[in-house]
């Protein structure tokens, strides 16, 4: 039941926040073609950024997610392959994605570590790994306190969300060739902070 209404709140819930990393998804998503792998879509959020012509492949564990990103899908007329896999055991071949999106999903993922391995493993040469995500604050601000003494309510409430998670630390060290990793901010309490 928890995860029904998760779905139910983020499908209803999520607007604010999406037009506040629009500008961000559009400049990252749009050029993306081929095969594009996206991990913990939830409602499909991103879908309207993708060319018409990507093959989408979503990997989302909380089948209540799957009704509202099918929804969204045939509302834009585009064709989704969903599958209901967390991101550290994906069942694609190596070499197999041109594109792993990941928007707000690293900070609820149990082992960030496993999944970005995953990532790396079906991206082909040359593929990119592309990424929009709520960080921890920086060390010693006010946020960052609040942060870490929400933690520990915010986890089970928020779907597994650490909102102290150093993300980008975990991109840094996961293997990539190149890593272009910037910091920014948004407008919102507790996860206002981005990478």
């Amino acid at each position: 039941m928890y995860k029904q209404l998760f779905a139910w709140a983020l499908a209803h819930s999520n607007r604010r926040i999406d037009a506040r990393t629009a500008d961000r998804k559009r400049e990252l998503l749009t050029d993306l073609r081929g095969t594009v792998v996206e991990i913990g879509p939830g409602v499909g959020s991103n879908l309207p950024y993708f060319h018409p012509d990507v093959r989408w492949i979503g990997i989302e564990p909380n089948p209540y997610m799957h009704g509202y990103l099918r929804d969204r899908a045939a509302r834009l007329g585009m064709a989704v392959e969903l599958r209901g896999q967390r991101a550290e055991v994906i069942d694609l071949p190596d070499g197999s994605a041109d594109a792993v999106v990941s928007t707000l999903v690293l900070c609820s993922v149990a082992e960030p570590t496993a999944a970005l391995s995953e990532a790396l493993r079906i991206l082909r040469p040359g593929g990119r790994f592309v990424f929009v995500e709520h960080v921890a604050a920086p060390g010693g601000s006010a946020t960052r306190r609040v942060q870490d003494v929400v933690q520990p309510l915010w986890t089970p409430v928020g779907d597994g969300c650490h909102p102290n998670r150093e993300t980008w630390r975990i991109i840094e060290q996961a293997g990539f060739s190149t890593v272009d990793l910037r910091h920014f901010s948004i407008d919102a309490p507790i996860v206002g902070s981005h990478i």
